[in-house]
């Protein structure tokens, strides 16, 4: 069966829809994205890597200048791809311009008396150099005299190393300013799920499938990200209280914590001088995540609207530009306050009408079918669900309060994917009966069921190419129709997978030098327990100390009952003993070197049995990202 990449009649008929429900008439948003343009990004928006190869590439998205909405595309997300190729260098007001749309991020550039504030530089080193010499060639070369992240997540300060120079950094040079538990929070986040969540969000951004009419649109939230080297200086300054202010370079800056929102270690500021709000990612031209598909921890609806709120209260009547890492500005007193409340208010409503249902008796799913936002806050263009969606964002709400079980005892202990897929065709009359069922049912742009009812079929015949064939036309659909970046970006990605099989692409490597040399020692051992195979582990008694001799650092390290365990003091009677340097000890955590080798050459020591070292790596195992997402894990296996 040949794939069906047009549009059907349905989708057709949906997109069409859309047009003629939406204000497309309001061009407000087109006419701020233009505002305070200086420069577009060189080269054609190609940023290349040490090795000549481009980790950003816009270019890949000029199919959607200045053209109309194709059968293909969601006319509401094409919409805001638009808006997100306005890119290049930005004057927001005088003494704060954006590299806007060099990477998920925006890069902000603040200038104080003496030199330029950098916030939020981009998740690669390349891109935030990029954006930065850009902004000199047109600014002046302005020393780096603060860095402000103003949360944990990679995208935000990951390029600190092409903006930032770690010597000048450990000299009082340069100030790293971050909200409290941010590096905690930033390296767990990268490293403790980080390979399930590197090969989601390659679903989640698109990255494994072309950007086109019928392929990616971006994400909603920014165009893509970029795959150039991600690092992290550690903070020097950390924001620890609700009015904590701090004078940087002649400026002042209000902070305002805003932990477990958008980010776990996330805070907000206002410039009073130049009477400008940054919101972080609390505030933006899209409704947000509280749940990313990626995968993270659900974020409180009510503690986020409650953030947006008090910033409100606290600056509402003072801001006349508010400024973001994503996205353009909003320019007005009038225009900000708008955004504020509506803002507030989407995620409020969210909160409360998910917890009505649920206290009706309505189940995940079901509510997520239910609620619907006003036509004040869904018809309002920056609540519209390009990154999160109304859908994913109920369920959230609904697992952040009760959990994965809704209360149904037949959904308490259901078979795993694989066996009960197996029952489901067997029941169904078998494989043929299915697929031709499944053929009347696509015919008639009943895409949803095709997909739920065809995921059974490939999980109990993972080989069955009809079938896998058929559940991937109905994904394309749905992703022709989904207004949601992240969404399309799943459809199609699931869908290309289904027909092509998993196919290996070059990935940004969140367990980077700095992100491993960021980790504390407890940190870095709690990782190496995710690592241990609990059976193979069985049975083994394995007792080891490490001593840093740089950091002063002692550590005792214990494998009993498949489970790894430490504490911050040596052992008498270890099976061995270990000495080093923090460096030399990053250096066999990052797979630079062995044991062996750092002591045949002198920079390690070994006390004891070196055999009880194999013998615990032995019980360690490797993460591959490039696990199968839409057929059974053991059928690649």
């Amino acid at each position: 069966m040949a794939a069906q990449d047009e549009a059907t009649e349905t989708t057709k008929a949906a997109n069409q829809k859309v047009l003629e429900t939406l204000p497309f008439s309001d061009k407000q948003d087109f006419k701020d994205t233009d505002k305070g343009f200086i420069a577009p990004i060189p080269n054609d928006g190609v940023i290349k890597g040490k090795d000549g190869k481009p980790v950003w590439d816009l270019s890949q998205f000029s199919f959607a200048i200045d053209s109309e909405a194709p059968a293909t595309a969601n006319p509401s997300l094409w919409r805001q791809l638009q808006l997100l190729l306005k890119t290049g260098l930005y004057e927001v007001t005088p003494r704060i311009y954006q590299v806007r749309n060099n990477d998920l991020t925006n890069i902000s550039f603040i200038e104080g008396d003496t030199g330029i504030i950098v916030v939020d530089p981009n998740i690669s080193a390349e891109t935030a150099k990029a954006g930065l010499e850009l902004y000199r060639e047109h600014r002046g070369d302005k020393p780096v005299v603060a860095v402000i992240y103003t949360h944990s997540h990679i995208d935000h300060f990951g390029g600190v190393r092409g903006v930032a120079d770690g010597d000048a950094v450990k000299a009082g040079k340069i100030k790293i300013i971050a909200p409290e538990g941010f590096t905690e929070e930033a390296v767990s986040e990268n490293v403790f799920a980080g390979n399930t969540m590197t090969r989601r969000a390659g679903y989640m951004y698109g990255n494994l499938i072309d950007k086109g009419p019928k392929g990616g649109l971006g994400t909603g939230l920014g165009l893509s990200t970029s795959t150039g080297t991600p690092t992290l200086i550690e903070p020097t300054d950390i924001i620890n209280d609700e009015n904590h202010t701090l004078k940087i370079d002649g400026l002042t800056f209000e902070f305002m914590m805003a932990p477990g929102s958008e980010a776990p270690a996330e805070m907000l500021f206002y410039i009073p001088e130049l009477k400008a709000l940054c919101p972080a990612e609390d505030v933006n031209h899209t409704m947000h995540n509280l749940y990313t598909l990626r995968g993270a921890k659900v974020r409180d609806a009510r503690a986020w609207s409650g953030y947006i709120d008090a910033a409100l209260q606290r600056w509402g009547d003072k801001a006349e530009v508010l400024f973001a890492p994503h996205h353009w500005p909003t320019w007005g007193q009038d225009k900000i306050v708008e955004q504020f409340k509506k803002q507030r208010d989407l995620y409020k409503y969210i909160n409360d009408q998910t917890l009505r249902l649920a206290n009706q008796g309505y189940n995940m799913v079901e509510a997520a079918e239910m609620v619907e936002l006003p036509p004040e806050l869904g018809e309002y263009w920056p609540n519209r669900g390009y990154y999160g969606s109304l859908n994913h964002n109920v369920k959230a709400v609904w697992n952040f309060y009760l959990g994965w079980f809704d209360g149904n005892p037949a959904r308490l202990h259901p078979l795993p994917p694989t066996d009960a897929g197996k029952k489901f065709v067997d029941y169904m009359g078998g494989a043929d009966a299915i697929i031709q069922k499944a053929k009347k049912d696509y015919d008639a742009g009943e895409y949803r069921w095709v997909a739920q009812v065809l995921d059974k079929l490939v999980m109990a015949q993972p080989d069955n190419q009809k079938a896998k064939d058929l559940m991937a036309d109905a994904l394309t659909q749905l992703g022709y129709q989904a207004e949601n970046g992240q969404w399309r970006n799943f459809y199609l990605t699931g869908a290309k997978e289904l027909r092509n099989g998993v196919k290996e692409l070059p990935v940004t490597n969140t367990s980077s030098p700095d992100i491993v040399g960021s980790m504390t020692i407890p940190m870095y051992l709690d990782f190496v327990a995710i690592h241990v195979d609990g059976m193979k582990a069985a049975g083994k008694k394995i007792s080891m100390n490490f001593s840093l001799t740089d950091t002063k650092e002692d550590y005792s390290v214990t494998l009993e009952n498949g489970v790894l365990n430490y504490h911050k003091k040596l052992l008498d009677d270890a099976d061995l003993t270990i000495k080093t340097t923090r460096e030399d000890f990053n250096e066999v955590l990052l797979g630079k070197t062995t044991l062996k080798d750092m002591v045949g050459s002198g920079e390690a020591t070994l006390d004891g049995d070196s055999a009880k070292f194999d013998e615990f790596r032995s019980v360690l195992v490797e993460f591959d990202p490039w696990w199968p997402v839409v057929t059974p894990k053991k059928a690649a296996m």
